[in-house]
């Protein structure tokens, strides 16, 4: 059975605003999806309908089988929503949040405070187990406001925004606990950000939304295969021949676009061959940030399929 299942979904506001357009997406358990786009695309939109905060205008959505907008207690079980402000009771300690909420999803206190302290001690906020939350800096109520999404140990973890907030030693330790939630428990992340570079690192499979639309979706290297297949090099070199497809971006450096890596030994050869020294070469593959923009600058706004994508 699929972990999420999203068909032909759309949502309208009152007053005519459409958040969602027909948006299609299944996913796998175990996946690390990253649904991206700017502020405003329609992500938050979607988490509110796959926890059944919302009801859809059009199509369906279902969490294992279970439809959200009919069954919103069964959804809720089985997920964790982390948003990008965190909500939980300043007057309360970080390990009294952490029980209280374990208690909304049915566990014991005793169980509830074991939970609560392993993951208080993953996320690196032991030592203020027992600080009210109103003495939290940012940084520490974002990874709190994960403790609480995981205390009920779900199976599905929405992450709107995770990282706002917390300084890069800590990111990174949230990525890593986000990969391993994934890899070792079989939990499928729903990740929405406008941080493109930050998905990259750490989702395995990408939905690009503008405007309630979903431009493409799939792995890095479908998006690339399908989108945006030119690899770019960088090279600094002396006396470099007529004829060549270089641009000049610098003193003695250049930059050119192949349609494979096998290009550039022969690049190589027809500089040193005509004389010249090579200082430096270096290629790269688009980034997710060149696909998106390729896509958008492109103006489409129907969805892309790709070879092997779910």
């Amino acid at each position: 059975m699929n972990a999420i299942e999203i068909n032909n979904l759309s949502k309208i506001y009152e007053g005519g605003k459409k958040a969602l357009d027909c948006v299609s997406i299944t996913l796998n358990q175990g996946e690390v999806f990253g649904f991206l786009g700017p502020n405003g695309a329609g992500k938050t939109t979607a988490v509110k309908l796959l926890s059944g905060m919302l009801t859809p205008t059009e199509g369906s959505c279902a969490l294992f089988g279970v439809n959200p907008a009919k069954a919103p207690e069964k959804a809720h079980a089985m997920s964790g929503v982390v948003t990008e402000h965190a909500q939980m009771y300043d007057n309360l300690t970080g390990i009294q949040n952490l029980v209280f909420y374990g208690s909304v999803f049915g566990l014991g206190r005793l169980e509830s405070k074991e939970r609560g302290i392993r993951l208080l001690e993953q996320l690196e906020l032991s030592e203020a187990a027992d600080k009210k939350l109103s003495a939290y800096s940012t940084g520490m109520r974002q990874r709190l406001s994960l403790a609480r999404a995981l205390i009920h140990e779900p199976k599905i973890l929405f992450l709107d925004e995770p990282t706002s907030g917390l300084d890069p030693e800590s990111a990174q330790n949230v990525h890593a606990m986000i990969r391993s939630l994934a890899r070792e428990k079989g939990i499928t992340v729903f990740l929405c950000t406008h941080q493109l570079r930050y998905a990259q690192e750490i989702c395995t499979r990408y939905g690009l939304l503008s405007s309630g639309k979903l431009l493409a979706d799939g792995t890095l290297e479908e998006l690339r295969s399908r989108l945006c297949s030119e690899t770019r090099v960088s090279l600094k070199a002396t006396d470099v021949p007529g004829g060549l497809p270089l641009t000049r971006t610098g003193n003695q450096e250049y930059e050119l676009a192949v349609s494979s890596q096998e290009e550039i030994p022969a690049l190589v050869r027809r500089i040193v061959e005509a004389g010249g020294d090579i200082y430096h070469v270096s290629s790269s593959l688009p980034s997710l940030e060149d696909i998106y923009f390729a896509l958008t600058a492109a103006g489409s706004g129907s969805r892309q399929t790709f070879t092997g994508s779910r």
